[in-house]
């Protein structure tokens, strides 16, 4: 896949990001061109104006999906790893990358939220729990589960390399990528 647009999607700790930076590192060697756009790391520049309420949200996901669209048109596989909790906000990234003739397609990590809870990587779980964070995606703000995802993915008993694997052998299936041996 010369350029297109793999978007993860999923509850906070669901192994989005792991999972892609994963993927990265098996598609690195096959010579397949990627860009890792991190939503933690968005916020902190590009998105550092944006707040967590609906609007902000909205905004978030229409500025990530502009720049995976402006990073696939010069010939990457932009891994866009974030919550983006609303389904109409990722069907107008959809849109606006099919409009421009851009490959999207979307990965649900279906990581249960009792998993997530769980692994809770950064604490923030505990914390909305708790009352500390406002509208906090899975405990006190919505996520809108992909009714139409591409591949879903539930990495609950899976290892990073397993998750990410199994994302390479479906972009081979799909016949988005080549010279890779599927692991099944």
């Amino acid at each position: 896949m010369s350029e297109g647009t793999l978007w993860f999607t999923g509850l906070p700790g669901a192994g989005k990001t792991t999972v892609a930076m994963t993927l990265k590192a098996l598609l690195d060697p096959l010579d397949v061109s990627t860009f890792l756009l991190d939503a933690d790391q968005l916020r902190e520049g590009l998105n550092a104006d944006l707040g967590y309420d609906e609007e902000d949200r909205v905004e978030n996901v229409r500025r990530v999906g502009e720049v995976a669209l402006l990073v696939a048109t010069i010939g990457h596989l932009s891994l866009v790893t974030v919550i983006s909790p609303y389904a109409a906000g990722r069907t107008a990234v959809r849109l606006r990358h099919e409009g421009a003739g851009v490959p999207f397609l979307e990965v649900y990590v279906s990581t249960p939220l009792e998993v997530c809870e769980r692994r809770d990587p950064k604490g923030h779980y505990a914390r909305a729990r708790r009352g500390e964070i406002e509208r906090f995606t899975g405990v006190s703000a919505p996520y809108e589960a992909p009714a139409h995802a591409e591949l879903v993915l539930d990495t609950s008993d899976a290892t990073p390399g397993e998750s990410a694997g199994a994302v390479l052998d479906w972009l081979v299936a799909c016949g988005l990528v080549k010279d890779w041996k599927p692991s099944r």
